[in-house]
């Protein structure tokens, strides 16, 4: 009993431990995303309107994003270079209407806003859209097929 009992637990980990590797990754390239965006935007913003500031930041960020994914989060898939990144395509969509919203309502009810507090209302819409994120990446791009 105590043999199949061993067996079990050991063959359990390697979901597990992948998992959790895929959790870590995600979570530190997902922060420094999500710093990095809110910078680049907060720079750009002193230049041009919101709504463009925030697709340059997003797009810069996502292409960035989705490598560093593909390469730490999610390596050993099969996914090829190009599939991932256009499936991060859609995903950037997603984000960017998300990010938008969140935006047009703020500047909505604060017209006259400043853009560090622009980035205070879009660095949540940015880690929302990282969870998000991750899920569809895990589940549908990069999903482990079993043999």
């Amino acid at each position: 009993m105590r043999r199949l009992s061993a067996r079990h637990s050991t063959s359990a980990r390697p979901g597990r431990t992948a998992l959790t590797r895929e959790v870590f990754w995600f979570v530190v390239i997902g922060v420094a995303s999500t710093v990095a965006q809110a910078l680049l935007y907060w720079v750009l913003r002193h230049w041009s309107p919101p709504i463009l500031a925030n697709f340059a930041s997003l797009l810069v960020v996502t292409v960035l994003n989705t490598e560093a994914n593909r390469r730490l989060t999610f390596r050993g898939s099969t996914v090829r270079v190009h599939q991932a990144h256009l499936a991060a395509g859609g995903l950037f969509v997603l984000a960017y209407l998300v990010t938008s919203g969140a935006l047009l309502l703020f500047r909505h009810y604060r017209p006259t806003a400043s853009p560090a507090a622009e980035t205070l209302v879009l660095a949540p819409s940015f880690a929302l859209a990282t969870v998000v994120r991750f899920t569809v990446l895990r589940m549908v791009v990069f999903r482990r097929r079993h043999r």
